[in-house]
């Protein structure tokens, strides 16, 4: 609630789920942050990049009525976060899949090892990587569902991973089943993991976030470089 001497309180919307027509039918995160941003009323707003309000949506929908509150905070955070790298995709889908393997049913942790080595197969071509090369939190994620990571791992080399469709039809899919999966998950307190991974996924799309990991493979090039006797 604010305020001033020049008028009444204004009363802000508790967050709910869905989708609401104006504020004075409730609100969801990404609602409230077009709002913030000065946009006109939407679940899409333009100043958040889609992937990120994709994962927001889907959090505020399967996090609990009495803990949808402590997401709030966070809805500032998204606001000027956007971009057309596909790196960005890269990385949302990559925290995603990481902090949804390990604890989702079987079923899912198929469908998130496919997502999570798909994001890898996306960033090593973009980046020039060597194929197959993965992350250590990656690795450690598959290693905890090592039948499912299998699975993965035959179905992507057979069918292989174009940048468009990742784009446009796997990373969306991968993160709502990762958000679903962690809120269905029999683990504790899911609503919590569920507002640390939406913290995570928009520290990692951050400007900072993306000089960090510049600047760690510029150094991982230069000792590659060292090593070989490269030049």
């Amino acid at each position: 609630m604010t305020g001033s001497s020049y008028g009444p309180p204004i009363l802000l919307p508790l967050l709910s789920r869905g989708r609401h027509r104006n504020a004075r039918k409730g609100a969801c995160f990404m609602e409230m942050a077009s709002y913030l941003a000065g946009e006109r009323w939407s679940d899409h707003p333009r100043c958040t990049h889609p992937l990120l309000a994709q994962v927001a949506r889907a959090v505020n929908d399967h996090t609990s009525d009495a803990q949808r509150s402590a997401l709030a905070p966070l809805i500032p955070s998204v606001i000027g976060v956007t971009g057309d790298d596909v790196r960005l995709d890269v990385n949302i889908v990559r925290r995603c899949a990481q902090a949804a393997l390990p604890v989702v049913s079987a079923e899912r942790q198929n469908i998130m090892a496919v997502s999570l080595l798909s994001a890898e197969a996306v960033l090593n071509r973009v980046a020039g990587n060597p194929p197959g090369q993965l992350s250590d939190p990656s690795r450690w994620a598959l290693e905890q569902a090592p039948l499912a990571a299998q699975r993965a791992r035959r179905l992507v080399d057979e069918v292989g991973v174009s940048v468009r469709g990742f784009r446009r039809h796997a990373a969306r899919y991968g993160v709502q089943i990762a958000v679903r999966g962690i809120a269905e998950a029999c683990v504790p307190d899911p609503d919590r993991r569920l507002r640390d991974l939406l913290a995570a996924v928009i520290e990692d799309c951050t400007p900072e976030a993306a000089a960090r990991r510049a600047d760690v493979d510029e150094r991982s090039w230069i000792e590659a470089c060292r090593l070989t006797g490269a030049r």
